[in-house]
């Protein structure tokens, strides 16, 4: 866990390699500058701050370009063929020399092929999902992979710690996509999943912010996790439209729904509509998953259809007010968890 009134910093020569790089100003104000402690020292980064692997918006673009600005950048599995991944780890290899992972859900049909090709293209960070960590935990560290499982609960964190997981991401379930079923806030679930493991937990789920990386350091995380606000970057492979419709929903406008099959989270539409119908109507898990269909949030996300795609998002999204590049986005996480750090000290010392 990190000591929010610790000073203790180290100091990088040179400038990162950004592809657009932070305004100078920034720069000057950060004095390239940063903390080490263990969710760093894991990765190799220079911030304890990790792009979650989304669906449809974690390409090797978002990922670099995390990785390059000095957090830890994913690549999301999640909504890509074999091959479409192994072009992904290429250019992400071609687009940065610091640290890189993927986010593979342990679900995903060709599951198999994707541990393969992951483990061919050298990949040394792996984050799963969406399954038993047992499954693939073993083999992947035998191929000296660092291995983190996403969880969304104390139990499952737990069970993740027994697999032998480097670390956990605790997610709560503000938090964008698919979700747990048990509707644990992040602000209860980092402090209980800290109380249970030993290994470092990273902390995800409404974190978009530096007030809110400050938040979950005080609760006992090491580093933080942030996905919706990286998902409305430049870089991000994301529709314009659904760029767009992020920045301009208010708050109250997601919702966790389709509970009995796979809980999700995003914004209210058409398609949410039917959904809410439906559930009203008493629809079996069955009739719902038919409704669902396939590629719903490929439609959403990735093609822009705003009213029959499946738009997912976190709770976060109506703090997001604008579209930039996701290095400035890293650093001004960055800056305003110092300002914020800063203003709590002088709190505290009763300034």
């Amino acid at each position: 866990m990190l000591d929010l009134f610790s000073t203790s910093t180290t100091t990088v020569n040179q400038p990162y390699p950004l592809s657009h790089p932070p305004k100078i100003e920034v720069y000057l104000q950060i004095m390239l500058q940063v903390m080490q402690n263990r969710i760093t020292q894991l990765f190799g980064i220079e911030y304890p701050i990790v792009q979650a692997g989304m669906v449809w918006c974690s390409g090797w673009r978002l990922a670099s370009a995390v990785s390059n600005a000095g957090g830890l950048g994913l690549i999301g599995a999640g909504s890509m063929r074999p091959e479409v991944l192994r072009e992904h780890i290429q250019k992400c290899k071609k687009a940065t020399h610091k640290p890189f992972g993927v986010n593979v859900p342990l679900l995903y049909p060709e599951i198999e092929k994707l541990i393969e090709i992951i483990v061919q293209e050298g990949v040394k960070i792996v984050f799963t999902s969406a399954g038993n960590p047992k499954t693939w935990t073993a083999h992947l560290k035998s191929k000296d992979i660092t291995v983190v499982h996403v969880v969304s609960s104390v139990k499952f964190a737990l069970k993740a710690e027994e697999a032998g997981a480097d670390a956990v991401v605790a997610e709560g379930f503000e938090a964008g996509g698919h979700n747990g079923r048990e509707e644990t806030t992040t602000f209860c679930l980092i402090p209980m999943v800290r109380d249970a493991i030993k290994i470092p937990l990273l902390a995800a789920g409404g974190i978009g912010t530096g007030r809110g990386i400050l938040a979950a350091f005080a609760l006992g995380a090491d580093g933080v996790q942030v996905g919706s606000r990286f998902a409305i970057s430049e870089e991000s492979s994301a529709h314009p439209n659904f760029k767009r419709r992020v920045i301009e929903s208010q708050e109250g406008e997601t919702i966790l729904t389709l509970k009995v099959n796979t809980p999700v989270r995003l914004i209210k539409n058409k398609f949410y509509e039917q959904v809410k119908e439906a559930e009203a109507k008493g629809a079996s898990p069955e009739e719902l998953k038919q409704l669902l269909g396939k590629g719903r949030a490929r439609k959403g996300i990735f093609e822009g259809d705003l009213d029959e795609g499946e738009l997912e998002i976190g709770q976060i999204a109506a703090a997001i007010k604008d579209l930039k590049p996701a290095g400035d986005i890293l650093i001004e996480l960055w800056e305003d968890y110092e300002k914020y750090k800063q203003e709590l000290c002088q709190t505290r010392n009763g300034r």
